[in-house]
């Protein structure tokens, strides 16, 4: 037996002990509940923050989802299918979160203009990047940074949202495209970052 501590903060604060039965024969190829936590938690909670744009949310989702893989860890079929699994967990208890916070509304904002994949040579700070991916409708952001924040491939994205890979596809481009018109009008506005 071995007690796992999932999340808190640096101080050790809300922690969240864990006690799980784990096979320790370091000889066994076999995906353990520690392991688990030792190799996806930094992953899971990156995209757990991203999705919630809090800390708070973000160790609670995280700890949620450790709670849920190890509870049906037996279900996993391919070990090297982890991670995706995880984010199906992340994005999925996201999704509940929200559901019962808010009422969603049904459909997905379009932009109001379709911007050509052309470069806008500005300057995007951090700060500006975090809040134009906070704008992005649900749809779009998840496979945004699945792909570039967690570089899952688009079968891995597809698999994890349980959408057809040509889905994932035309998400990230439509993603892309809003990301263009949020942070063009930030350079337009003066947002940006100067010299």
């Amino acid at each position: 037996m071995q007690i796992l501590h999932i999340g808190g903060n640096k101080t050790g604060q809300n922690r969240l002990s864990l006690t799980v039965n784990v096979s320790m024969d370091t000889g066994s190829s076999e995906l353990t509940a520690a392991s688990l936590v030792r190799e996806q938690y930094q992953a899971v909670y990156r995209f757990a923050f991203r999705l919630a744009c809090s800390v708070s949310d973000a160790e609670d989702l995280t700890q949620q989802t450790f709670l849920i893989a190890c509870r049906k860890l037996g279900d996993l079929r391919d070990p090297g299918r982890a991670r995706s699994w995880l984010f199906s967990i992340v994005r999925n208890l996201f999704l509940k979160l929200r559901r019962e916070s808010q009422n969603m509304v049904a459909g997905i904002e379009q932009p109001e203009e379709v911007v050509e994949d052309v470069s806008l040579d500005i300057p995007v700070d951090s700060e500006r990047l975090e809040q134009a991916l906070a704008t992005l409708p649900e749809a779009f952001r998840v496979p945004l940074l699945l792909y570039y924040f967690e570089d899952l491939s688009y079968k891995e994205i597809a698999t994890a949202l349980e959408v057809p890979a040509g889905t994932v596809m035309s998400r990230l481009a439509r993603a892309k495209s809003h990301l263009r018109v949020a942070l063009g009008d930030a350079e337009q506005a003066g947002l940006a970052e100067r010299n």
